[in-house]
């Protein structure tokens, strides 16, 4: 017999089914229900129920099939042994209203045959066990949704951490409860987490992961000692495969399987773009004696960006104080910070990591790492720009805060990314003309003075008046209130 068409939701335990007190069904014979599981309920007063069956269902009779000399015969015997066969999960038998007992022959061929019989007292309606199958299945399909969503949550926390390779493996591990390995090109074992599996469980998955790779597929799953074994390819051509052992493989399993196959690909992958082959392009020109000035054009900006960046110490997967988190990052942690920034432009020495960013690009804080970020420089200055980037590392460091951006003076305008500052002074001051903003910068320059403004505007005092009163109606404010005032001038200063 093939295996049943199940849906794609989570079978109902029959436990769960017995214990409803509303429904208050009793088994009488068949095997224990603790392992008996049920896909969905379906009535039939069919003599043969087999070629109505898929497998997996609940079946409900009243017994108006059963003929009157059915007791003295092989027909309950027959009757059972099709629903068995058919892959029936047990069978319900309704005391009303055409029996007032359940036959003792049908209790006796349920025994023989291993079918769970369940005893369906008058005033429970199959309608009534139908709904209660499909109520426990939807609350089963929720808590599953449930489970994976907060493991996809928790895979992507776990791969924006510093050593985001282990990180996965371990939350994979813990959320399967079983073994995940990811295998090198070569075959070799580049990490691992989980429980440590039999040998022969072991050799099957790494086997599982060469075929795999040697047969180009995505995935391959296999059973090993009970275990159930999965292999996922990383990715096109790059070589390395994840290896997953778990007692058990559902569809939500997959999912959570696959969420970290993904993030594995991106972490262990080039990223061999268009805009990575300009900046190999700029690497070689720099190589072969060209200026940042001649090749800054390839990277796409005017203007860069250094960032300085070093893992928070204790920031581990249990929270902080966590040893488990390196005191220092590695290459792939570098590549990880990196595709966090956007940037493939990245460097890892002394303990930092360096990435080069553009102008416009400014970073916010990042989880589990400190950064120090300069201030937009042309690509002659690089060198200052990442001394800034060091001293700002340093500040934020010392101060324990996630990030610093460097400022000759911290300010107001070193709180507030440049990008969102420009675009609050353009709301602020859309109303306002030309002629009216530049009137406004010089008033509030020269602290409000209509004479000194008129001289430096070359106009009469009388204009000056009348075109800052046109601004106070225009903006709705109050040009007198300080607080109004410092808005304004830091508007006037973020305005290109």
């Amino acid at each position: 017999m093939p295996e049943p068409a199940v849906p794609p939701t989570p079978p109902v335990p029959l436990t769960a089914l017995l214990a409803r007190e509303d429904l208050a069904l009793r088994q009488i014979a068949g095997p224990d229900a603790a392992g008996v599981t049920v896909h969905w309920a379906h009535t039939s007063e069919m003599a043969d129920p087999y070629p109505y069956l898929l497998g997996g269902e609940l079946l409900l009779t009243a017994g108006v099939h059963i003929p009157d000399a059915a007791g003295t015969g092989t027909y309950f015997d027959d009757y059972v042994s099709r629903i068995v066969a058919a892959g029936g999960a047990a069978l319900g038998f309704g005391l009303a209203p055409v029996h007032d007992t359940v036959p003792r022959a049908l209790v006796e061929a349920c025994e023989a045959h291993g079918l769970p019989l369940l005893e369906v007292p008058p005033q429970t309606t199959f309608s009534g066990v139908a709904r209660a199958v499909w109520q426990l299945m939807a609350q089963a399909r929720t808590a599953e949704l449930r489970r994976v969503t907060e493991a996809q949550q928790s895979l992507a926390a776990a791969a924006s951490r510093p050593d985001p390779v282990p990180s996965v493996l371990r939350r994979l591990a813990q959320r399967l409860g079983g073994r995940a390995v990811l295998y090198g090109p070569e075959g070799a074992r580049v990490a691992e987490a989980g429980r440590e599996q039999p040998r022969e469980v072991e050799r099957a998955l790494a086997e599982l992961a060469g075929a795999v790779t040697r047969r180009s597929s995505a995935t391959a799953t296999d059973t090993a000692g009970g275990v159930r074994l999965a292999a996922y390819a990383l990715g096109a051509g790059q070589g390395f495969v994840l290896g997953v052992a778990a007692p058990h493989r559902d569809q939500g399993d997959h999912t959570i399987a696959s969420v970290a196959a993904v993030l594995l690909t991106l972490l262990t992958g080039e990223q061999r773009s268009g805009t990575g082959a300009a900046r190999s392009a700029a690497l070689v020109r720099l190589l072969l004696g060209a200026t940042p000035q001649e090749v800054a054009p390839l990277l796409g900006t005017e203007r860069v960006v250094v960032v300085h960046g070093r893992p928070d110490v204790g920031a581990g997967e249990s929270g902080p104080g966590d040893a488990s988190a390196p005191a220092t990052p590695d290459p792939v942690a570098a590549s990880a910070l990196g595709a966090a920034l956007g940037s493939s432009l990245v460097d890892l020495g002394d303990g930092v990591v360096r990435v080069l960013l553009p102008g416009d690009q400014v970073p916010g804080t990042l989880g589990g790492w400190t950064l120090g970020v300069s201030a937009p420089v042309a690509p002659g200055e690089l060198a200052a720009a990442d001394a800034q980037a060091a001293r700002a590392l340093a500040r934020a460091r010392a101060t324990r805060v996630p990030l610093v951006r460097h400022g000759a003076r911290p300010g107001l305008a070193d709180l507030v990314p440049p990008g969102e500052a420009e675009a609050h002074a353009r709301a602020l001051l859309a109303p306002l003309s030309p002629t009216l903003v530049e009137t406004l910068r010089a008033w509030l320059s020269l602290h409000g003075s209509w004479d000194r403004t008129a001289v430096a505007l070359s106009v009469h005092r009388n204009t000056v008046r009348q075109r800052i009163a046109r601004c106070a109606a225009l903006l709705d404010a109050d040009l007198d209130d300080p607080d109004v005032r410092m808005e304004l001038w830091f508007a006037l200063g973020q305005r290109p």
